[in-house]
Formats: structure tokens, sequence, C-alpha cells
């Protein structure tokens, strides 16, 4: 699933192609792809034609182009969503799920295509902060100008939880998936099942710090690509995969040390670490 970098790619091309651009029509060509706007494909069309997009939000993982002061287009892109600009007359893609028409002089769409449907479109009122309601309790990312680390500190030390499952915590910190907790605890010298109590302040400040670095080495080159699945506005991949120190490792040695890196299973997924320089907790 896409993590914050992937996302921010999208959200940067977007940005600098839909701002100031009104709607002329949007179309359902798949039902589920807008299942989370409760009112149906149809009131979904109809809100959107007319309208004018203002810009390009992020939260984590979630982007929203909000429409006036008061409604934001919602997009998630759960396993294998896209969003992609096509002008002119291109072909439709084979897994096109819903297409929204400019009605400037440049013409051109914006097409979600998504082979799983797992993600989706929706509308949704804006909050007093700006975001879409719906994702009112997802916590600011490490590389907000606001994330306050000390919070984060606290809010681990109170948790009876481990690290990983900590990054992963929307509600604490946003936009870290699998793969880039995974690289940033390799990085920090801390293994995935540390509690997060044993955590000092200096550690948790090194720690964020990797996740820092990581997402934006990532977002230098346009995220994490494994397959065609995740790409950017233009359909192109990107190339962090060829980076990642330990995940999808399995076997190979550790970057640090030369020891194999190992995967183990963990909450219906894997977790990639070198046993020498991430010790499990005692």
């Amino acid at each position: 699933m896409p993590e914050l970098p992937e996302v921010e790619v999208v959200r940067r091309g977007l940005e600098r192609w839909v701002g100031g651009r009104t709607v002329v029509s949007a179309d359902v060509l798949h039902p589920r792809a807008v299942r989370r706007h409760l009112a149906g494909p149809v009131d979904f069309a109809d809100r959107l034609r007319g309208v004018s997009v203002s810009g390009v939000r992020r939260r984590g993982k979630y982007l929203w182009l909000p429409l006036g002061s008061e409604l934001a287009l919602l997009a998630h892109l759960g396993m294998s969503g896209q969003l992609l600009v096509k002008t002119g007359r291109a072909p439709d893609e084979k897994h096109l799920r819903v297409r929204i028409t400019f009605a400037d002089a440049g013409g051109g769409e914006l097409r979600f295509v998504d082979q799983r449907t797992f993600g989706g479109l929706s509308l949704h009122p804006l909050g007093a902060d700006g975001l879409p309601d719906v994702i009112g309790h997802i916590a600011r990312d490490p590389l907000d100008p606001e994330f306050d680390e000390d919070a984060f500190h606290l809010a681990l030390r109170r948790r009876r939880t481990t690290i990983k499952r900590a990054l992963l915590d929307q509600s604490l910190i946003s936009g870290v998936g699998n793969i880039y907790a995974d690289e940033s605890l390799w990085r920090a010298g801390l293994h995935f099942d540390r509690p997060t109590a044993s955590l000092t302040r200096p550690r948790t400040a090194a720690l964020v710090g990797h996740v820092r670095d990581v997402m934006r080495a990532a977002l230098a080159v346009g995220g994490t690509s494994f397959d065609s699945l995740y790409v950017n506005v233009n359909g192109e991949s990107g190339y962090f995969d060829r980076s990642l120190d330990v995940y999808g490792r399995e076997g190979e040695p550790c970057r640090r040390c030369g020891t194999p890196v190992r995967r183990t299973p963990w909450m219906n997924r894997s977790s990639y670490h070198c046993p020498r320089c991430q010790r499990p907790p005692r």
C-alpha cells in the first residue's frame, strides 16, 4: 500500500495540474470506487459538476482536493489506486473507475484507476481544521512542520505496545507503513518488538530522524514501486526499491554488519530486520 512518500509524489503532481480548474463532468464507471460516498454514484457526479478545485492537500496516506471552503474530494489509493492526469484523447485504462473532466481551454481528465478496487474517492465536509471530517483522527506526519516530537514520545511511553505497532498507528504518527517502518527501525538499530515504554527521549528523537531521512530519500526518487500498481500522475514508477536496506532482502547480507537479513511473520505481514544490529528485547 502506498505510504507517505508515494502519496506525496502524487499530491505534488496533481497540484501542478488541477489547482484552480473547474469540473465540467464526473463519470463513475464502477460504483465500488465511490462506495465511501454514501449518497451514491449519481450524487457524487452531480455534486462535482461545476465546482472549482482550490489545491491538493495531504495528511499521512490520504490526499484531498478542497472544493471551496466547505467540501473536499478525498482520495485513498488503497493497494492499487492511481490518480492519472490525461490530456488529449488517451485510450481508457483497463481498470478505469472514475473520470473527472475539466472545463477550461486546456481540457484534460483526472482519472482514478484501481485494479483491486480497495481504494476510492468520496466527498466530505471540511472541518474547522481544514481536514475532511472522516480523517480528523489522523495524526500529523513526521515531515509536517507542526509534528510534535515531545508529544509523540510521551504517547509512546504511555502505550503498552511495541515500536513497530506504534509506527503503524495512524493516530500517533501518520504516513508510515510496513516498508518505511522496517527501514527506519533498521537505521535506528531497534527491534520491531521493542516495547515503546522502554524508549528514552533521545532514542525516540533519533528514530523520528531516521523516519524523516528514509521518507525524504524515497521522495527524491519518486517513492517505492515493486510493480506497476503504484505510479505517479504521469504513469511513472518510483525507484526507492533499489535503495532499501532490509525490506524484501531476506537472506541477503545486512549492509551494516553482513549478517543475513531475516524475515519474520508479523500481524499477517512480514518484518525484515538484521538479527545482529536489531537484537530482540530481553
